[in-house]
């Protein structure tokens, strides 16, 4: 699978956080996931689009203020499994959330995402 790929299938995931009326997210999400995508995010695993519409219309409706989501990272994929990074900023200098997100692809969609959110502190030893 070719990188080119990937980035335009995480860009359009990411864009669904970043959209200008929650009535677009669906359509965004849906071009870039599979039906049957299987998300595990900061509360657990859940299955299937409208887990993940729900869990992307809550981070919208971020309490202090609608967000902006970027990808600030290459897309490194070997093979079939793609990681990148990201990071959330609320307006106003609001909460900022940076991490990784793993996706493995299946027909040029991603149908599983694994959410590493905040950073990784460097080891103690």
């Amino acid at each position: 699978m070719h990188e080119e790929t990937a980035r335009s299938a995480i860009d359009m995931f990411i864009s669904a956080f970043n959209a200008s009326d929650d009535s677009y997210v669906t359509t965004l999400l849906s071009r870039a996931l599979t039906s049957d995508v299987v998300f595990w995010g900061p509360l657990g695993r859940s299955e299937g689009l409208a887990e993940v519409e729900r869990f992307v219309l809550d981070i919208r409706r971020h309490p202090a203020g609608t967000g902006t989501m970027v990808r600030c990272s290459a897309v490194d994929m070997p093979d079939e499994w793609a990681r990148y990074q990201w990071v959330f900023t609320t307006p106003d200098g609001g909460p900022r959330l940076a991490g990784t997100d793993i996706v493995h692809l299946r027909r040029n969609l991603i149908d599983q995402i694994i959410v590493f959110a905040g950073e990784i502190q460097p080891s103690t030893s």
